[in-house]
């Protein structure tokens, strides 16, 4: 069988744990973005033993991918985290951070070599390791309470169609319709149903941030917090 590989450059990160994980024991790809002000200013935090955070994959601004962690070892990068049964997903996971300032420093479009590199890796971590297309997350996903990356500018519909992530199969003539729909009790108990479905943790401080993290990964052309009827058609679809 031929081996697969995927060109990277080199550039290892003294943060992880030490001792190998058996592959199977990986099922999740998590996207995240930097969040800081330089690309250089990221790798150098992404390589700092000081710094006790680390990934997988870091994506260039010009789609070079840098291999920071070995996929056998666990990197740093989920921290607090969950989705359905699973806790604490670094070890569970392959981290992906895409150079991007995010909400803090002029959150930006990813480039398209970024998301031309985004579809190589993933399809490639994919084969690679038997993902599957719902296990494929953002960060805010499996930490709403903390975290917004990789953001409403994320292209998860487009990433969609080649198999990376999943996304809902409702028109957006039907959706925009629903919009700012007001919702009863009962539908809103329906609506957080469903995101458990989904995977969404259950305990949550803060429902807002929450209903905020579906949208930015869902609803991208409006994040308010509020729960309409087209969040609740959403979630439903999804947690088919």
């Amino acid at each position: 069988m031929p081996k697969m590989s995927i060109k990277t450059i080199l550039d290892y990160s003294p943060n992880f744990n030490k001792k190998k994980r058996k592959i199977n024991q990986i099922k999740f790809i998590i996207f995240h973005y930097t969040g800081m002000k330089k690309e250089s200013e990221a790798i150098n935090k992404l390589t700092n033993i000081h710094s006790k955070v680390s990934c997988h994959y870091l994506i260039k601004k010009n789609g070079k991918i840098i291999t920071m962690v070995p996929n056998s070892y666990i990197a740093w990068h989920a921290g607090i985290s969950s989705w359905k049964n699973f806790k604490s997903l670094n070890k569970d996971s392959i981290g992906i951070e895409i150079s991007n300032p995010g909400h803090n420093f002029k959150y930006r479009n990813f480039s398209k070599q970024q998301i031309q590199s985004i579809l190589r890796l993933s399809n490639f971590l994919i084969k690679k390791f038997k993902i599957d297309k719902k296990n494929i997350l953002g960060h805010s996903d499996i930490a709403p309470n903390r975290k917004k990356d990789p953001g409403e500018k994320f292209p998860w519909q487009y990433l969609s169609k080649f198999g990376v992530g999943k996304w809902h199969s409702l028109s957006s003539k039907t959706l925009k319709k629903k919009r700012m729909e007001k919702i009863n009790i009962m539908e809103e108990k329906i609506f957080y149903k469903n995101l458990i479905k989904i995977g969404y943790p259950k305990k949550i401080l803060n429902k807002k941030t929450l209903v905020s993290s579906f949208q930015r990964r869902y609803r991208q052309d409006l994040i308010n917090g509020k729960i309409d009827l087209e969040c609740l058609l959403l979630s439903k679809n999804l947690a088919k």
